[in-house]
């Protein structure tokens, strides 16, 4: 057998093998990461009713949308360094339990203080979850395939609001005025029944290292082991905190910032936009999928194109500069049709720069320093989470449209885009 075939044989191997570990571990983090997403937003199918019910004005609503993130991103770097020491299946179990918990406490929200405090509470228990998990699968894949593997997880953001919002109008109609509660408040219970229930799953269900897999064989393990290891791992473990003022993660975060400004700022105003053209809030979360359905057919399409290329940053910097044009054209389009088209092309962008870039940043460090510096990306990048939003609601609460308001969080795609090609020079790995 000469050289080439043995290379083929190889390759075929280690991609049945991938393939059996994201049959194990993808469908399961993915419907968690439904869960995770959707009790984010689901704040925003309940805006109308419940910011009327609460007297809430635009610049409150938009206040407590975003201090989620700012819980989220205080104890994101902890909370990794935690499941790095601990394991996937006692950290990530707990972060599913305590956040359903709180989210379920959602419906007490009686003012502006249990409003802000609820919604800071959430962000704290859930804090570790996204980034927790990019960690966990570089022990699983390896890095030239984990663009269309964190693709298929990822896949979750986008179906949460597809698949979320008819669940959401659904509960919101159905559930009024049941035992004395008002619609929105049931939405918060009943969408936070999810995350207990798959908390308590996978305290049983994941496998924290894969030389502790019993159902991959000893010959899959050492395979998986070789794979995934990299030579600078074990210095990585002296750096820690270093990785606390990594200017790679801090440049990465302020490039992921950009893009979640937009996501979020879309995502958690999208339904109130669709309403200002006459849509009836029951109808709104219908409406507001197409551009999700979009977004996530982009997503799958657009990160197996970046591991069959091998390239991340010309990925990462096409989609992002598609969600600025798309945000700006949404802006200026005459119709609401065209409109909802231009916000779907936005949509696949924003979306498009996920797998890519998470393939990026995953292969830039190792380790416990990984663990801290994903995190750190994540933490500063959903600090945009609270931007976003709040941006939005400040420029409608001084008189401003939507127009203004899409056009401002089309810089955030520009801005990512431009720091990504800044890091192209300072790229290490042949293909990124």
């Amino acid at each position: 057998m000469n050289e080439l075939s043995v290379k083929e044989d190889q390759a075929r191997y280690d991609d049945a093998l991938v393939a059996k570990i994201a049959r194990r571990l993808i469908p399961f983090l993915a419907i968690s990461y439904f869960a995770s997403y959707l009790d984010r937003v689901n704040l925003s199918f309940a805006a109308t009713e419940m910011t009327r019910d609460l007297h809430f004005s635009p610049q409150v609503y938009g206040w407590g949308a975003g201090i989620f993130f700012l819980g989220y991103a205080l104890l994101e770097p902890p909370s990794n360094y935690m499941l790095h020491l601990l394991g996937a299946r006692i950290w990530i179990s707990r972060i599913m339990l305590s956040w359903g918990i709180i989210s379920g406490l959602a419906a007490l929200t009686w003012n502006e203080t249990s409003f802000y405090l609820l919604r800071f509470l959430l962000g704290a228990a859930e804090a570790g979850f996204m980034p927790g998990i990019i960690l966990y699968l570089t022990y699983w894949i390896p890095p030239q395939r984990r663009a269309r593997i964190l693709a298929d997880f990822l896949f979750a953001v986008p179906l949460a609001t597809v698949f979320g919002a008819p669940i959401s109008s659904y509960l919101l109609i159905a559930t009024e005025g049941l035992m004395g509660l008002r619609g929105w408040q049931w939405l918060f219970i009943f969408e936070a029944i999810p995350p207990v229930i798959l908390g308590l799953i996978a305290f049983f269900f994941l496998t924290d290292r894969p030389k502790k897999a019993s159902w991959l064989s000893l010959e899959e393990r050492s395979r998986l082991e070789d794979l995934t290891t990299d030579p600078r791992e074990e210095p990585a473990e002296q750096s820690v905190l270093l990785a606390l003022v990594d200017h790679r993660a801090v440049t990465l975060g302020a490039a992921y910032f950009g893009v979640v400004l937009a996501l979020y700022g879309l995502s958690m105003w999208l339904p109130q936009m669709v309403e200002a053209h006459g849509v009836s809030p029951a109808s709104a979360g219908y409406v507001t999928a197409a551009p999700f359905i979009v977004g996530a057919s982009a997503m799958y399409v657009w990160g197996r194109h970046s591991d069959w290329r091998g390239e991340r940053i010309w990925h990462i910097v096409l989609a992002a500069l598609a969600a600025a044009t798309g945000l700006i054209g949404a802006a200026i389009m005459p119709n609401f049709i065209l409109t909802m088209l231009a916000l779907s092309f936005a949509a696949a962008g924003i979306f498009g720069v996920l797998p890519p870039f998470w393939a990026f940043v995953s292969d830039r460090f190792f380790g416990a320093e990984a663990a801290i510096a994903i995190a750190l990306v994540n933490a500063i990048g959903n600090l945009a989470g609270f931007a976003g939003p709040y941006l939005v609601g400040w420029i409608k609460g001084g008189g401003g449209s939507y127009v203004q308001a899409l056009i401002a969080l089309a810089m955030g795609p520009l801005f990512c885009a431009a720091l990504i090609l800044m890091t192209k020079s300072q790229s290490k790995r042949a293909g990124d």
